[in-house]
Order: C-alpha cells, then structure tokens, then sequence
C-alpha cells in the first residue's frame, strides 16, 4: 500500500510539473507569434497607406520617384542576401514577363551592394523597371520594406495619392 500511495504522489507531481511547462511554452509560442505578426506588419505600407516621395533613377538611368510610377504598379524588394529571395527569383521574373505581357508595370529594387546585386539585376532588368539601392535607400523607406521579400501593388487613388491597394500577388502562372 506505502508503494502505491507513492506512486500516485509521485504521477501527480510529474503531472503537475508537466503543467507548468505546457503552460510557459504556450506562453513563449504567443510571445514568438506577436513578435512575428508585428514583424510582417512592419515591412511594407499597410493597406490603403500612401507611399513616401523618394527621387532616384532605374539601372537605364531614367528618374524613378512617386509621379513618374504608372497608374497600377507591383513593387517587389528582394536582396541577394536573403534565401527566400534566391528562391523566389525564377518565378519574380516569370511573373515580371507575364505583367508586361499584359501592360502593366513592375519595379524591382534589388537592395544590397552593386557587384552583389548584379545576378538579380540581370535576371529582372528585361521584363520589369529595375533599381538597386543600399539598405535604407530612398525607395525602401519609401515604401517601409524592411524585410525581404516585400511584395506589393501600388496604385493611384481618386485624389492622385500613390497608395498600397488590394491586388493578389500570384507569382506562379
């Protein structure tokens, strides 16, 4: 009997020790998914937020600033440091062809160093608009892309506002 009476006290402090652990994890798991909706946020415009001024020229040289962005353009800011962006790559320019094909604009900043960037540069610069800025150049603070990839689609509001609208980024075709 003393052997089963321990036993019992010892699964139920097992038990309750088991408690408190799930009970910080599930702690920690909320902190770490704040953390990572507030991260997702802050990258880009939110919706219907106007794009900043900036003033700066495309790889052929012609100026690239608020105006000068068509009626509807889809921005893409990608880094040749980041994996995801490596990945993503073939399928930005399928998708950068298949605008054009159809008549509408894409810009691609490439944000990282010169020599770094060319690849990408290279790969987009035949089927989209194409910058390569530094971190924290005119057009990232522009548009608050803090991280990479940060995709999304622009367009003129009725008051002439370049604002971030609803559009679906389907890179796949």
């Amino acid at each position: 009997m003393p052997f089963l009476i321990t036993a019992v006290v010892f699964v139920g402090l097992l038990c309750a020790v088991d408690l408190v652990l799930t009970l910080g994890v599930v702690a920690r798991l909320r902190e770490h998914s704040g953390l990572l909706s507030g991260a997702e946020r802050a990258s880009g415009l939110g919706m219907g937020e106007t794009v900043g001024g900036f003033q700066t020229a495309d790889l052929n040289g012609v100026p690239l600033s608020r105006e000068t962005l068509g009626p509807a353009t889809f921005v893409a800011f990608i880094s040749p440091t980041c994996g995801s962006c490596k990945e993503k790559l073939p399928e930005l320019v399928r998708f950068a062809r298949r605008l054009r094909d159809e008549g509408e604009e894409m810009l691609a900043v490439v944000v990282g160093d010169a020599e770094e960037s060319r690849p990408f540069a290279a790969d987009l610069r035949p089927v989209a608009r194409v910058t390569v800025e530094g971190s924290g150049g005119p057009l990232g603070t522009a548009f608050r892309a803090t991280s990479y990839p940060t995709m999304l689609w622009v367009a003129r509001h009725a008051d002439g506002r370049l604002v971030r609208v609803e559009r679906s980024v389907a890179l796949t075709s």
